[in-house]
């Protein structure tokens, strides 16, 4: 789940359903903020298994992904297309009956993909072709309140089956700065950790506020939230495009001679062998 929030494409959410355990996923979160206190502790020991595994895989990814990320951004995106682009119809397959029986919810597609359109194409960053850099220096009250906001939406990103919170980073034009500055801190470069205990903050927030916003929504209009699940992922593919442009030092968005057909088939070749691993633990564990 680590590896997949960490990168644009897929979500940890996406991640845990084609593992088959986001439901015990979403539930354990609620838990944690009910009243019931049997029901907290169960879920805080579901999560804390998640949450090592997550910590760890994070931070390895953290320090691999910086490492290559802005000398080789157009195959890496290029990989990220192939993520988006093969879990749309895992998405679309696992969901076919509600998306079917109700044909005219999908004005929520539509709604997705314009929404993360225009946050891509208006936000600071790629609008203007500068990246900002998250050190202490640079933060105003207003690029506070951006980072905050950011966060926010991020962590909700993460619960949900499609689009990752990295994806809702990249579309804010802030995902290389909240890498860089995680990598920074790991090396005890603490000019960064303002902006970072700002974003976390959002996080933190954003968890209290969309959990059950999320799983009301999957619950009581779910056909409506896939629809838009998916529309937030057909439009993230203009915000990888245009992922270069959001670099400290920004660069041209993809084209078609900077695009790697050989990551983007790598990309759209891990997913569907995740789904496939599901089958095969789901086999194992019927025969024991």
């Amino acid at each position: 789940m680590a590896l997949a929030d960490s990168v644009p494409g897929v979500s940890g959410g996406t991640i845990a359903f084609i593992l088959g355990f986001y439901d015990d996923f979403v539930n354990a979160l609620h838990s944690l903020i009910s009243n019931n206190k049997n029901g907290r502790i169960k879920a805080f020991k579901f999560m804390a298994k998640i949450g090592i595994g997550w910590i760890t895989g994070f931070i390895l990814s953290v320090l691999f992904i910086t490492n290559i990320f802005e000398k080789n951004i157009y195959e890496i995106n290029s990989l990220f297309l192939g993520f988006i682009i093969s879990s749309i119809p895992l998405i679309v397959k696992s969901e076919r009956q509600t998306l079917s029986n109700n044909k005219r919810n999908v004005i929520f597609l539509i709604i997705g993909i314009i929404v993360v359109g225009a946050i891509t194409y208006f936000n600071p960053v790629t609008n203007s072709g500068n990246s900002f850099s998250i050190k202490y220096d640079n933060l105003n009250l207003l690029f506070i309140a951006y980072i905050f906001v950011s966060g926010m939406i991020a962590i909700s990103a993460m619960v949900l089956p499609g689009i990752s919170g990295s994806t809702i980073l990249l579309i804010f034009g802030l995902y290389a700065s909240i890498l860089n500055g995680v990598k920074e801190i790991l090396k005890l470069n603490f000019e960064y950790l303002p902006g970072i205990l700002i974003f976390g903050l959002g996080v933190l927030l954003g968890v209290l506020l969309t959990v059950r916003t999320v799983r009301y929504l999957l619950k009581n209009f779910r056909s409506q939230t896939i629809y838009c699940i998916i529309g937030l992922m057909i439009g993230s593919i203009y915000s990888v495009i245009m992922g270069p442009t959001s670099l400290e030092i920004p660069r041209p968005p993809m084209s078609i001679q900077s695009f790697s057909i050989i990551f983007f088939i790598i990309g759209c070749t891990l997913v569907p062998a995740l789904e496939k691993l599901k089958e095969v633990l789901k086999n194992k564990e019927m025969e024991l």
